[in-house]
């Protein structure tokens, strides 16, 4: 691979462009939906659950049909179209603020209808950059677009809190929208002729699912990625159902610095993609997808033991460590799945790896909002942590743990 082969390539640079304002515009969303329940709208734990578990809901409900339409589709045009109705749905938050008509229902299915948009996008997205970079750079591609977004994920987060404290958090869900009309215009302005989608002669949804699902389930590395990403995901959703309510009442910070405690998780994301492609010619594509679970999915341990004064640098420590190692884990097995996929097949196997991942993440904030409202904050955090260092196993058991690289793709295609 070529060091900076992406450099002259002028659709990347506009898909990247687009990608990193929309994702600013969303981790704004997501830093100020959660302080909008909780300071705003008086959420409890369980309400706090069930508004992250909304946020995540749709790509278990409708993440394996969303695969099959995808694959049916150009996916351009249904990124675009998907960023225009996220657009509008977010900026009936502040309508209604203004109106003195926002309410925690609202806000839920708000979000309901946010996830169903980002499952079409993201699954789209995913299945879109290979036929844009090609297969060679999917690596360097995938780790420019983390790049960016952990940039974003370092000064988001901070610029939430502070416009929650000084313009208020309905106010502050305007720059969300901002993000995701600018993230269409880029993506409009993408001028690479995009593949035309193969065709089934009979389209059948059951019969495409189930192509989707064996090619994934019958490949024990995939297996194995699910498996592992998943369990994390689970358990960082009981995470997330309380962490907000954990920084802001337990540890009494106020919303903007709880904003920059999460700042520090993007600048742990913004070294591990500077660094991934460096750090996987050195440990190997494939065995970095297991070393780096090994390594940080312990960091959350460290969550609860955070107090006033110098007992802060447990949340700093925790944040930044788990947030590099989210991102290199993601670069190294997200690379992985688009290279050894078929194309006919991307939409599909990235829609049911999906289903599996990010579904359990809204069964996890459920479940993350009861365990609290049950044994308090502080030992639901425990909990989450202990389960997410555990999700490591899955990958550490796998075939995985004795490749170096990722395989060619004719070597892969007979196993699913």
């Amino acid at each position: 691979m070529r060091v900076m082969a992406l450099r002259g390539h002028q659709d990347f640079s506009r898909l990247w462009t687009g990608e990193t304002i929309s994702q600013f515009g969303a981790i704004l969303g997501y830093t100020v939906f959660p302080l909008l329940a909780a300071q705003l709208l008086h959420a409890s734990p369980f309400e706090m659950g069930l508004l992250e578990a909304a946020l995540m809901s749709a790509f278990l409900v409708i993440g394996l049909p969303a695969g099959v339409w995808v694959d049916r589709m150009r996916r351009r045009p249904l990124m675009i179209a998907m960023d225009l109705l996220r657009a509008a749905l977010v900026l009936t938050v502040p309508i209604a603020w203004w109106l003195d008509a926002l309410t925690l229902p609202h806000l839920i299915v708000m979000a309901l209808f946010l996830g169903v948009c980002t499952v079409f996008f993201d699954v789209a997205y995913q299945s879109y950059l290979p036929s844009l970079v090609g297969r060679d750079h999917l690596v360097e591609g995938n780790a420019k677009l983390q790049a960016s977004a952990s940039v974003v994920e370092v000064t988001g987060p901070g610029l939430g809190g502070f416009a929650v404290q000084f313009l208020g958090a309905a106010n502050a869900v305007l720059a969300t929208g901002v993000g995701y009309l600018s993230s269409a215009f880029f993506l409009w302005r993408i001028r690479a002729a995009e593949p035309t989608p193969v065709r089934h002669e009979s389209p059948n949804l059951v019969r495409e699912v189930r192509e989707g699902l064996a090619f994934v389930f019958s490949n024990r590395t995939l297996r194995a990625i699910v498996g592992c990403t998943g369990t994390a995901n689970l358990f960082n959703g009981v995470r997330m159902a309380v962490l907000v309510l954990f920084l802001v009442r337990t540890l009494d910070l106020t919303a903007a610095q709880a904003g920059l405690v999460f700042s520090f998780g993007g600048l742990g994301g913004v070294l591990g993609a500077l660094t991934a492609t460096r750090v996987q010619k050195w440990v190997g594509q494939a065995r970095l997808i297991w070393v780096s679970m090994v390594v940080t999915s312990p960091a959350p341990l460290l969550m609860p033991l955070a107090g006033p004064g110098l007992r802060m640098g447990f949340a700093l420590a925790s944040v930044f460590v788990f947030g590099y190692g989210v991102i290199v884990y993601n670069i190294a097995q997200v690379s992985y799945r688009q290279a050894i996929c078929p194309d006919h097949l991307l939409g599909r196997m990235n829609a049911s790896i999906r289903w599996v991942v990010w579904g359990a993440q809204p069964i996890g904030a459920l479940a993350g909002g009861v365990i609290g409202e049950w044994i308090g904050i502080v030992g639901t955090l425990w909990v989450s942590a202990i389960g997410g260092t555990l999700a490591s196993l899955w990958v550490v058991l796998s075939p995985l743990r004795t490749m170096r690289d990722i395989p060619e793709i004719s070597s892969v295609k007979s196993h699913g």
